[in-house]
């Protein structure tokens, strides 16, 4: 399917959604950045923008992308509305065709799954390279379905955090993998509901 195809699909799903006001950010994301000194950091498919603006509460200063036209304005219009638009720059692209340039002390991609073509394992090397010696690349992958998920077949694989780092193919003497393991926890969906899911989580910081 097409880029069109792509952004239509996408643009649909938040048009669906009520625009948040205040979109919470991710419970990994938060556990994983507490404590860290603030920096340059790069948010992959920001969504509804929640761990963008929490970021750029912290201080970070935040590129956040998405291919949802509708995704980026409406972040960008809530960096406003949060006094944050000077730390929180949102734009739309398309992964399958760029990536965004820069160095980053933080890369984040959660729950970057898509039904439309995306060589992910090639997005999220580019990720790796665009640490700066230090930085860290987390990644956030589903490991279940959730009831509100738009992905419903029965039949998916989640790929382990092992088989994803596998994918991506870093060279142990530039990157270290910190964190790889399965942990499950109670989620809220956008309606409001919860379910009990699990999530795959990966973090790698560049050593050199």
């Amino acid at each position: 399917m097409s880029t069109t195809d792509a952004v239509a699909f996408w643009d649909g799903v938040y048009a669906a959604r009520p625009a948040a006001g205040t979109p919470q950010p991710n419970v990994r994301l938060t556990e994983t950045v507490t404590g860290l000194p603030p920096g340059a950091a790069l948010d992959l498919g920001c969504g509804n923008g929640g761990d963008a603006l929490w970021l750029a509460g912290q201080g970070w200063q935040v590129t956040a992308v998405d291919i949802s036209a509708l995704a980026v304005q409406r972040l960008a219009a809530l960096a406003r509305a949060h006094g944050l638009g000077d730390r929180l720059t949102a734009v739309r692209q398309d992964l399958h065709g760029s990536f965004p340039p820069g160095e980053f002390d933080l890369i984040c991609a959660h729950y970057l799954h898509t039904p439309f073509g995306l060589d992910r394992a090639a997005v999220l090397r580019s990720a790796a390279h665009a640490l700066r010696p230090g930085g860290r690349l987390l990644v956030v992958d589903h490991g279940s379905t959730a009831p509100w998920s738009w992905q419903q077949d029965p039949e998916t694989r989640y790929p382990s955090p092992q088989e994803v780092a596998a994918g991506i193919g870093l060279a142990a003497q530039t990157w270290t993998i910190e964190r790889a393991d399965t942990p499950r926890r109670i989620a809220t969906g956008p309606d409001g509901s919860t379910a009990e899911v699990t999530d795959h989580i990966l973090l790698i910081r560049r050593t050199a």
